[in-house]
């Protein structure tokens, strides 16, 4: 609403968009609006991309107990660790983004490649076993896994420790591939109530304009970011929420019993006939 930005080309490091982030002002913005989810950007102090990847993934039951790790790692209030010294070589390259936590399905295929050779198609079976708890495969892939292992000098002790992190994971393993797109639409829209609040908040309140919770939801983050919501005026709201310098023209749609389309006449009208 007043504002054309090219999102595929929006700097992943925009400054005022971690800090309102950081302080859980999310209303309006992808995926993170929920209360548990504000607690854990306010937790998490996100200050990169890779931080909304690693919620995405780990804010479902099961890898949920790995966020309060997880921040507590990125804070320096725990040390970060790779389960035993002899694996940090091996382990830290993959894990160290996640901070020694496995995240992503992506993760545990490259610990079997690089620790135990596996090939690239090798491992996609490994994750598939993993994820679908077939018993017999399991048992075959362990034997791979720790015979590959051995052979790059990885003890008999590390690499079953290794493979039983591996396995527990599975049990709520997602990809990255999957979670990136989710946390991008977050950022993106994070990005535009950062730099843009006005619009983003006409476009919100368009979007729902038929829920009247969300609206009211709406409204009231509006008064608290100390943004106008204007009165609806035949002569000059829209049939949508529209900007009028720093502030919201309530939506003609809005109005109870009338309905958009009706008020796309009255547009229509307005702009041929001038002034009612």
């Amino acid at each position: 609403k007043g504002v054309t930005v090219d999102l595929a080309r929006l700097p992943l490091d925009d400054t005022k968009t971690y800090e309102m982030l950081q302080k859980g002002d999310v209303i309006g913005v992808f995926q993170v609006e929920s209360q548990g989810m504000r607690r854990a950007l306010v937790d998490m102090v996100p200050d990169r991309f890779e931080d909304l990847i690693v919620l995405v993934a780990l804010y479902r039951p099961g890898p949920m107990a790995n966020i309060p790790v997880y921040c507590s790692r990125k804070k320096g209030l725990e040390e970060t660790n790779y389960y035993t010294d002899a694996l940090t070589p091996w382990l830290k390259p993959i894990l160290e983004p996640t901070f020694g936590i496995i995240t992503y399905q992506e993760q545990v295929m490259q610990i079997a490649r690089d620790m135990a050779g596996y090939s690239f198609g090798e491992a996609d079976m490994l994750r598939r076993a993993m994820g679908k708890k077939i018993r017999a495969e399991m048992d075959k892939q362990r034997v791979r896994f720790m015979e590959g292992a051995l052979a790059n000098g990885i003890s008999q002790a590390d690499a079953d420790l290794t493979f039983e992190a591996c396995a527990k994971f599975a049990d709520y393993g997602f990809n990255k591939s999957h979670s990136a797109p989710y946390a991008l639409l977050t950022y993106q829209t994070a990005w535009l109530k950062a730099n843009h609040p006005v619009e983003f908040l006409a476009a919100s309140m368009s979007l729902d304009m038929g829920n009247t919770d969300k609206l009211a939801v709406f409204f009231q983050e509006a008064k608290r970011m100390k943004i106008e919501v204007r009165l609806p005026d035949i002569n000059h709201s829209g049939a949508d929420f529209t900007v009028e310098g720093d502030a919201v023209r309530y939506a003609l749609g809005a109005i109870k019993g009338v309905g958009k389309p009706a008020m796309l006449s009255v547009e229509d009208a307005r702009a041929k006939g001038g002034p009612f």
